[in-house]
């Protein structure tokens, strides 16, 4: 059986931790950022874990990583 191709555009938005949680970056940090508050752009910096419902479905997305 050949190798699984890696969905490319899910490589690049997500990653997996050493326990198997998928992390990923907040949304709504790349541009208009002068009408929104400095405390909400402190907070998107922080990294967040992707739901558990969606975990399995970005796991077979990205195989190898």
């Amino acid at each position: 059986m050949g190798k699984i191709k890696t969905h490319r555009g899910a490589a690049k938005r997500f990653s997996l931790t050493k326990s198997g949680k998928v992390k990923k970056t907040s949304a709504y940090r790349r541009h208009i950022l002068t009408k929104k508050p400095t405390k909400r752009k402190r907070a998107l910096r922080k990294i967040s874990y992707a739901c558990p419902a969606n975990e399995a479905v970005i796991k077979k997305l990205i195989p190898y990583k």
